[in-house]
């Protein structure tokens, strides 16, 4: 990426946290908050076309990458709250959002709880409006990497240890693209992991289990998503097949559905075109002034 014009990486401080940056371009500002295992390197095909036309922001979050990763703060509310600080000290009233994985639920929350931040949003990852299903249980077994990740010990050393095995799990389990996921594509998600002040397993005991939780159970259901919205779900994606996301036309009157094919659940590395494309689509539907 560095290749892109423009291209520049610095650290932002912020309460309580160091917070590491890629920016590239110029005009409205796009902010991009990526998943785990990633970090802002997720975001390497679809940085070069957005920065052509937009202020791309991508952030090292809260304990990945190369931004601090301290004990705590990875509950729902301190992780919202780094997005707003980020945003607060870049002096960004309003931004178009594309986030993916647990960022994805964040940039829900951002949506719910402060919609004048957000001019529109590509959400890659579930939406907030999930209703509990019984058929939903034969699949749950799918989801046991997330119990190993939030267990001390066994999660770090899983993640960070020897040849990494739950790591390269998470990326060559979950794609449509298995032999996308090189060496040198794994390598620099891998080695951040390989820290052990990475706060993976707080990340999914503070935050990622208990908004699953909070999800099934009906919570979100309160309130209206009112800012535009076009949710992209990976049409092969195993964890969460597209037959239980329905129902969320009465919370998100202004949110689309869109299942992209020859993608599961890494779409920015999968299918950036389709990402790309939606986003440059969405985002020139609500401009920013600035």
């Amino acid at each position: 990426m560095t290749t892109i014009p423009g291209f520049r990486r610095r650290t932002v401080p912020l309460p309580g946290l160091h917070l590491r940056l890629t920016e590239a371009g110029q005009g409205e500002p796009v902010l991009l908050l990526h998943g785990f295992p990633q970090h802002s390197h997720e975001w390497r095909h679809i940085i070069p076309e957005l920065a052509r036309h937009y202020h791309v922001i991508a952030p090292d979050l809260r304990g990945a990458g190369q931004t601090d990763a301290p004990a705590g703060g990875y509950q729902r509310g301190p992780l919202l709250q780094d997005v707003l600080n980020l945003l607060d000290a870049l002096h960004l009233p309003r931004v178009h959002l594309i986030a993916h994985d647990w960022s994805a639920l964040i940039g829900y929350q951002l949506c719910l709880q402060q919609p004048q931040r957000v001019a529109s949003y590509v959400a890659l990852g579930p939406h907030p409006f999930v209703t509990f299903n019984p058929r939903m249980l034969p699949g749950m077994w799918r989801l046991w990497f997330q119990y190993a990740i939030a267990t001390p010990f066994i999660g770090p050393h899983f993640l960070g240890g020897g040849r990494q095995p739950l790591a390269r799990y998470l990326f060559t389990a979950h794609t449509a693209r298995p032999g996308q996921w090189t060496e040198a594509e794994l390598e620099p998600f891998l080695a951040p992991l390989r820290q052990p002040a990475r706060a993976a397993g707080a990340l999914y005991r503070g935050f990622i289990l208990r908004e699953l939780a909070f999800i099934l159970g009906g919570w979100n259901r309160k309130k209206h998503l009112t800012t535009p919205t076009v949710a992209l779900h990976g049409a092969q994606d195993a964890t969460l097949p597209a037959t239980f996301l329905g129902g969320y036309q009465k919370y998100a009157p202004n949110m689309t559905l869109r299942l992209v094919d020859g993608a599961a659940h890494y779409l920015a590395d999968e299918r950036p075109d389709v990402v790309t494309a939606e986003a440059m689509k969405l985002f020139a539907a609500h401009p920013i002034s600035v």
